[in-house]
């Protein structure tokens, strides 16, 4: 396993993790060190499980369950931060709402689309209407469609993707920028009022366009009504702090994050384009964390080590997974391999029983720990990447989504 850091080279290096044993550098094996209490939410923190570490047998059920109460209670605490003018607990709710909101997008709505929610048709269907009438994401008809046909098939990362047409397009990246542009490119894109409004009325047009009666009732009841009942009371501001600003400006910029990490662009001239290999070599996991401080340091500075670990914990790394990489998204790669998968619901502890079984039929895993380091990762690709084939003047004579459509989670 190797751990990718932002020095790394411009052009991508990551090697394959050592499965089933983990080397000395691995991170989660430092925290072999903390009390056994501390193992599972270690787990479910960094998103690695630890060699033949057993699951707790999560179900869709809870993952929906969960995502819902997420929501409701990021909304009502929000509420009451209004109501009483707290500032500092505003941000909270918006945190926990953000995070509901992301993993229904991010799980259930994802599986729905694969009917692979509840593996059954109208379950997974209704569950997706109600999903994108509630966030005003792409309608789950067009979504599913284009999702299996041109980001898991043979369309994957070629300019039919979603995926890659959300970085040439709406993020406006390119192959040969190179890692310093293509950051600037992302940070300014993240404050920009323009690509939020732009982005919205995406979402908008995206949801509306070829959804489905039900969908489109669902929206207009549920929309309609809140709007209505807060111009007639007068608090139509609250509806707009507390629901909209994480709906589209925090959820938007979640989005983008996550996109930067998503997969890698190909290798140019890689002569196989196709087989397990080439499509495994396009996605890692994103692993969070750092390994904990030798405790071999001298006092003093290990004292320093641990109060930096602690430090990078709470304000890069539990942002990192809560807000941006929730849910299912840190083993993106298990996805990839087997996006049919009925244990998706134990998405960590599913990978790793994989790597523990030898990952029949597959290449090792790739793993990159820390969100910065992961999208470093993915631009390196991208600057790298074949001018010519990522060319996005080549995008009308290939596919036939418009471009407003052009953005991608």
């Amino acid at each position: 396993m190797t751990v990718i850091d932002s020095s790394a080279p411009r052009v991508p290096t990551t090697q394959p993790s050592a499965s089933p044993q983990a080397t000395s550098d691995d991170p989660r094996e430092t925290m072999r060190r903390l009390p056994r209490l501390l193992q599972f939410p270690a787990t479910l923190f960094t998103g690695k499980a630890l060699p033949g570490q057993v699951s707790p047998g999560w179900t869709p059920g809870f993952h929906l369950a969960t995502a819902t109460v997420s929501v409701v209670l990021g909304t009502l605490v929000s509420v009451l931060a209004y109501t009483l003018g707290h500032g500092l607990l505003l941000p909270v709710g918006w945190a926990v709402t953000l995070h509901g909101m992301r993993n229904l997008r991010m799980m259930v709505y994802h599986q729905c689309s694969h009917r692979n929610m509840y593996r059954r048709r109208r379950v997974d269907r209704a569950i997706g209407h109600a999903v994108s009438s509630l966030l005003i994401i792409q309608n789950f008809q067009r979504y599913s469609r284009e999702h299996v046909r041109d980001h898991h098939a043979a369309q994957h990362m070629t300019l039919k993707d979603p995926t890659v047409q959300a970085f040439l397009v709406s993020l406006q990246m390119h192959p040969a920028m190179t890692r310093r542009q293509l950051w600037r490119r992302l940070l300014l894109k993240l404050v920009s009022p323009r690509f939020h409004f732009n982005f919205t009325v995406s979402r908008i047009r995206s949801f509306w366009s070829e959804s489905a009666r039900s969908e489109k009732t669902s929206a207009l009841l549920l929309y309609g009504t809140a709007v209505t009942a807060t111009v007639l009371t007068g608090t139509w501001q609250a509806l707009l702090v507390v629901w909209f600003v994480p709906l589209f400006p925090l959820f938007q910029i979640s989005n983008t994050l996550r996109l930067c990490v998503k997969h890698t662009f190909p290798v140019p001239g890689i002569a196989t384009r196709h087989g397990r290999a080439y499509f495994s070599s396009l996605t890692n996991a994103i692993f969070i964390g750092d390994a904990l401080p030798s405790p071999d340091l001298p006092l003093a500075r290990r004292a320093g080590a641990w109060t930096r670990w602690t430090l990078r914990l709470v304000f890069l790394h539990a942002p990192s997974r809560y807000l941006v990489l929730t849910g299912d998204t840190v083993v993106h790669d298990f996805h990839h391999r087997y996006p049919a998968a009925p244990q998706w619901a134990d998405y960590v502890f599913a990978r790793q029983q994989d790597i523990d079984s030898g990952h029949q039929g597959w290449p090792p895993y790739h793993e990159v720990w820390g969100l910065i380091p992961a999208i470093s990762h993915v631009f390196d690709s991208l600057s790298a990447a074949d001018a010519e084939e990522f060319d996005v003047n080549r995008l009308k004579a290939v596919s036939k989504r418009e471009l407003f459509a052009a953005f991608d989670d």
